[in-house]
């Protein structure tokens, strides 16, 4: 069986040999791998199919995409034909060939009396076509005919029958062609036009391509004022096919793994196949320090991108995180952007998505049961009945699992026979003899819950008094979200969840979950999870949404591999979109020292977000309170207060500068801003040493409203940069988090609290001293204390702990009193939150 495909220049033609063996299914997979490789422009499926199973021919022939179907056999091409549509369609070679030698004697077709012996697809019914598209009165006639004798002035046989057509019949003077059996030597004329055919294709290919450029359909914006709710906004808009969005942007069919019809995971293999594709720009959006409230930033984001691709019509992809159903239930709601800025559906969005953070969650709590279990066997069991179980009888014999060798080769006992183990190393591979004091791993819930933040475990009867105080984190601060938002590869991401640090055993080791023996178990619940998930804007540019890692207790920034791959996506000339978590000082931070660390990316522009009320709150203005109507200085113009409170965004500017990348300011405009107060605004970033500041109504007006910011960031990207880290990583720990102390948050010096001393002298020990620190600090200042606003100065930063996330590669010291899993607030958001149980919509998520 053999698939020709016609290359894009000359005819330098490929085959798909594939064997008689093939399949209906492998031969359709054939097809689409070819469908969808952009330089073959033409492809025929060559009849009859030669397989030893049986094979739907029509099915085959219509899986050929109708653009290079150059022999016009799909019901599409053979529909327009039939319609008259010869412009828009591809004409069978042979009877476009017969036309042709009808043309060459100078016979007029028009208003002739044609015969078409014959009715196959192949010939005789477009054979018909043509004739009568050209004005011919057509009669078609075949075997079953009872008079074939007539007055025709053209006769086209093509039944493939031999001395069936007799001399008498045919009328003189007549133009007969014989397209059946009889061959002449050096007649090509079928040949000939299906190369014109080829050369049709791919002129129509370049014609509606531009080179690196998607083709890719916006949606245009229905905007509405006053500005309605975002769920109604975004219920408003008709998501394109996820799948034809794939294809739009460049991914293969093979790549895509369909969620239903609004979103989709992408396969990891298109890291190779674009591996020699040169990356886009690189832009990260980042924000002064915000109020409760927020200030936009994923708004501007969303917003930003929509400029650059339905109104620039450059190629862009955003990259950002999926949120947290804790603070989507609690005080913050949907993290979809807002306005006609959006990722949509929001439901979809904000709720569970294709259940990467529920991977999480199992993952973590896998660890954690594992640790308690294991304590709880070592010391309830002899050695050897320990080692019995852990290492069992199946079939008569023990057998280490590989994991297990893993763990006898990092003992240094180069052994795989269970049997020939000494005494001594049989307790040394089977107790890992953990200090419960030391146990750093805790248990997860995606829920605002603050009465987990310390419990008791192990109080039922059947745990035999072994209990312990413990608590829950928020999912998104688990180290298992934070590596995979920094791994490259499903490789890398087992080697990752092998290095993770769970405890320290009474001699002082370090103890992984790879020592548990769940390391490789881990991998296989996080396999999907790794796999970015794609999704639309407002506007039908696309979005990767991967890895959700909060910002203030963990790195708070999106996964590489989503970058990487939306980078090689967009090609040179295109753009990369992704948010950094709350403030520059602390998602941009880590952006910049922890992921451009691991990723080897250096970023382009840094779009700093900016707001007129959270400067006034930063110039002295009044506590904001979410849910509660905004204070007078707020919503009327005050300057005074503003430029007072323009100091932390020149704080935030110079901290951005540390790095070496240009800033742009996006000032987000509110309806209740004045013209004075966003010229202010502007102007003062400028003098702080922006590259640009510029104003945006996106939340309004869609991409529309951002694209003087989009013409800002493209300008920028191609300004002279010098990236740089903020610090060395063999560096002492205590330094490293004081150079971040000092520089980021203008503190005057940090002070290491016991618990934390004692963390810097166990990590250093360890071998852990030179990974990069990772604050956890509140949001709501450039100090430990939340309600410090504008630029604090004077303080010294207390880190009451450290802890390691060995897997993600970072330590990350606990500032001040910062729980790692957040609380309700009075009036929750889900009070607002409910299902119509007819139309199945979520009703309150905003």
């Amino acid at each position: 069986m053999k698939l020709k495909a016609a290359a894009e220049i000359g005819i330098n033609a490929t085959h798909l040999r594939l064997p008689k063996t093939a399949t209906e299914e492998e031969v359709l997979h054939s097809i689409t791998e070819v469908n969808e490789n952009s330089s073959v422009h033409g492809l025929i499926v060559q009849l009859p199919l030669d397989s030893i199973h049986k094979i739907d021919t029509e099915k085959v022939t219509n899986a050929v995409a109708p653009e290079k179907d150059v022999d016009g056999l799909t019901s599409i091409n053979a529909g327009k034909l039939s319609r008259g549509d010869l412009g828009d369609c591809f004409i069978p070679c042979t009877p476009n060939g017969c036309m042709e030698l009808i043309r060459q004697t100078g016979v007029s077709v028009a208003g002739k009396r044609a015969v078409v012996i014959g009715r196959s697809k192949i010939v005789g019914a477009p054979m018909h076509d043509l004739l009568l598209w050209n004005h011919a009165t057509v009669t078609t006639c075949h075997s079953k005919t009872a008079d074939l004798a007539g007055e025709a002035d053209i006769l086209v046989v093509g039944i493939g029958k031999a001395e069936m057509v007799k001399g008498e019949w045919i009328k003189k003077g007549a133009v007969v062609i014989d397209c059946g059996i009889n061959h002449i030597p050096g007649l090509i004329v079928s040949e000939a036009f299906l190369l014109e055919s080829l050369l049709l294709s791919a002129k129509r290919f370049l014609e509606g391509h531009q080179p690196g450029k998607w083709n890719i359909s916006c949606t245009k914006l229905n905007l509405q004022k006053p500005v309605p709710s975002d769920i109604v906004i975004s219920r408003s808009c008709v998501p394109k096919p996820i799948d034809r969005l794939a294809r739009e942007v460049g991914l293969l069919s093979d790549e895509v793994e369909l969620y239903g019809k609004t979103k989709a995971k992408v396969q990891l293999s298109i890291v190779k196949r674009l591996q020699a594709q040169p990356d886009g720009k690189y832009v990260v959006v980042t924000g002064i320090t915000p109020t409760p409230l927020g200030e936009g930033k994923s708004t501007t984001t969303i917003g930003l991108v929509q400029a650059l691709g339905a109104h620039m019509n450059l190629n862009v992809f955003a990259c950002v995180r999926q949120p947290s159903q804790g603070p989507t239930f609690g005080i913050k709601g949907g993290a979809a952007g807002g306005g006609y800025s959006q990722v949509i559906p929001m439901e979809e969005f904000n709720l569970h998505l294709t259940g990467d953070i529920h991977a999480i969650t199992a993952a973590n709590n896998l660890v954690a049961a594992a640790i308690d279990a294991r304590m709880f066997h070592e010391s309830t069991q002899s050695d050897k009945a320990l080692y019995n179980r852990l290492v069992p009888l199946s079939g008569g014999q023990r057998k280490f699992s590989p994991i297990q060798i893993n763990r006898l080769r990092k003992l240094g006992i180069e052994k795989t026979d269970p049997s020939t183990l000494t005494e001594e190393e049989i307790t040394r591979f089977a107790r890992l003899d953990i200090d419960p004091s030391s146990v750093t791993w805790q248990r997860v819930l995606d829920t605002n819950d603050r009465f987990l933040r310390k419990i008791t475990i192990g109080q039922s009867p059947t745990e035999k008094g072994y209990t312990r105080e413990a608590q829950f984190d928020i999912t998104v601060a688990s180290e298992i979200m934070a590596v995979l938002a920094l791994t490259s590869s499903l490789e890398d991401m087992r080697q990752r969840m092998a290095k993770m640090v769970v405890a320290t055993s009474r001699s002082g080791q370090p103890i992984t979950t790879e020592d548990l023996g769940v390391s490789g178990a881990l991998t296989v619940l996080m396999k999907d999870a790794i796999k970015p998930n794609l999704m639309q804007t407002l506007e039908g540019t696309p979005v990767f949404v991967h890895a959700g890692p909060f910002a203030n207790i963990a790195h708070g920034n999106s996964s590489i591999l989503a970058d990487k791959i939306a980078l090689k996506l967009v090609g040179p000339e295109g753009f990369v979109v992704t948010e950094a978590g709350f403030g520059a000082d602390i998602g941009m931070e880590k952006f910049f020292n922890i992921k451009c660390r691991y990723s080897g990316l250096r970023p382009h522009v840094v779009v700093l977000v900016a707001t007129v009320r959270a400067l006034k709150m930063h110039g002295g203005g009044p506590t904001v309170t979410a849910g509660m109507p905004l204070p007078k200085e707020y919503v009327e113009e005050n300057l005074e207060l503003l430029e007072k409170g323009c100091s932390n965004m020149r704080k935030q500017i110079e901290n951005a500068q540390h790095f070496g990348v240009p800033v742009v300011v996006a000032v987000n405009g509110f309806k209740t801003d004045t013209e004075a107060e966003l010229d202010l605004v502007c102007s003062m970033a400028k003098a702080a040493g922006a590259y640009d500041a510029v104003r945006c109504s996106h939340w309004a007006e869609g991409g529309a409203g951002a694209v003087a910011l989009g013409q800002a960031v493209q300008r920028a990207s191609g300004a002279p940069s010098n990236f740089k880290f903020l610090y060395d990583l063999e560096l002492p720990i205590a330094d490293k988090i004081r150079i971040i102390a000092q520089k980021i948050y203008g503190a005057d010096d940090i002070e290491l609290l016991p618990e934390a001393q004692h963390k810097v002298e166990l990590y250093t020990k360890q071998g852990f001293g030179n990974l990069p620190i990772c604050m956890a600090k509140t949001h709501l200042s450039l100090s430990h204390e939340a309600d410090k606003k504008g630029v604090p100065t004077g303080f010294v930063l207390p880190i009451r702990d450290i802890r390691a996330s060995v897997g993600a590669g970072f330590l990350f010291p606990l500032v001040g009193t910062m729980p790692t899993i957040p609380g309700l607030p009075t009036r929750p958001c889900f009070y607002d939150i409910d299902l119509d149980p007819e139309t199945e919509q979520v009703n309150g998520l905003f």
